[in-house]
């Protein structure tokens, strides 16, 4: 982390903010073999300029992990520009295009990735939904209101597909569901193309989704997602009141429960924002850091074991 000479009010809130850190127990990651990936959804992130404290304070919760995918990136750039020469050289973003209608609220996702830990794959796309010929046009019949954006990594001997989302808010919890049963089944089609780039996916973001016990969350996982075993706790809500599963980080489960170690949030606002911005309200701080927490998990990245178990149990006759 590249800090520099911050002034003391930055240098005792990052004092503050190690230590909730720490309170998250994240494990160190290890070359080749494990990786620590994130969900976070950054309020407004680029919409209006943050305070020197705050950048400083995003950057150090960021580099706690390996991969991060950011949900609410706006078409400014200028805010991530400045929280990546904090991060380091080593580190690098991939980023949508931003949509630029109420619908889009003219967000981008991004991911931020330590080229140390992982490397881009060369993919990435916005996920495009299934379209049918009307008479000498191919239309889609229904649409993502933000659509999910997808890159290519490599960490190990362990290649994925991440795709990260925010799924629509708005008036309607049947449409936001339509749209989560548009991206199940997306990537159900996505899984049986027989030109699919790869079989093993990371799906994370804001589903917007309130509990595990909604038909949203059925609906999204109707096609075969699971969350991860390290994930399963009832206590990993993402919001600050952290009883809502608004976030998620969901895989189809191909190396069993060995392949996720450790997971759980990130809870930098441990009920009190104050000892980090003592002049501002809550409303107000969700503006500086956010209103979300970030998500995370450690998956084992050495997977040559479970590949050769896998092509035993193929080959074994009977």
């Amino acid at each position: 982390m590249f800090h520099g000479n911050v002034s003391l009010e930055i240098a005792e809130g990052l004092k503050l903010l190690r230590r909730r850190i720490e309170g998250a127990a994240i494990p160190s990651s290890r070359l080749d073999e494990t990786l620590n990936i994130a969900t976070w959804n950054i309020r407004e992130f680029g919409r209006k300029r943050r305070s020197e404290a705050a950048i400083h304070y995003l950057a150090e919760i960021i580099g706690q992990f390996d991969l991060v995918g950011i949900v609410e990136l706006r078409d400014n750039l200028s805010d991530l520009q400045r929280v990546l020469p904090i991060l380091g050289p080593y580190w690098d973003a991939v980023y949508s295009d931003a949509i630029p209608d109420a619908g889009g609220n003219r967000e981008r996702i991004c991911y931020l990735y330590d080229q140390r830990a992982c490397t881009f794959n060369g993919m990435a796309a916005m996920a495009s939904p299934p379209r049918k010929k009307r008479g000498a046009e191919y239309l889609p019949e229904s649409s993502f209101w933000r659509a999910p954006y997808i890159a290519s990594f490599k960490a190990g001997n362990f290649d994925f597909l991440a795709l990260t989302v925010h799924i629509r808010w708005g008036d309607s919890d049947t449409a936001r569901e339509r749209e989560i049963e548009l991206l199940a089944n997306w990537l159900d089609a996505k899984l049986r193309d027989k030109h699919c780039e790869d079989h093993d996916w990371i799906v994370m973001g804001d589903f917007n989704i309130p509990s595990r016990s909604s038909t949203m969350f059925k609906a999204l996982t109707s096609t075969g997602l699971t969350i991860p075993r390290a994930l399963i706790k009832d206590e990993f809500g993402s919001n600050l009141a952290r009883d809502k599963r608004y976030d998620q980080i969901l895989h189809f489960a191909r190396y069993g429960d060995e392949f996720t170690l450790a997971g759980g949030v990130l809870d930098f606002y441990a009920g009190d924002h104050k000892p980090l911005f003592p002049h501002l309200t809550k409303a107000e701080f969700t503006y500086q850091l956010s209103d979300h927490l970030p998500l995370w998990m450690q998956i084992s990245t050495n997977i040559d074991g479970q590949v050769l178990d896998q092509l035993i149990q193929r080959k074994r006759p009977g």
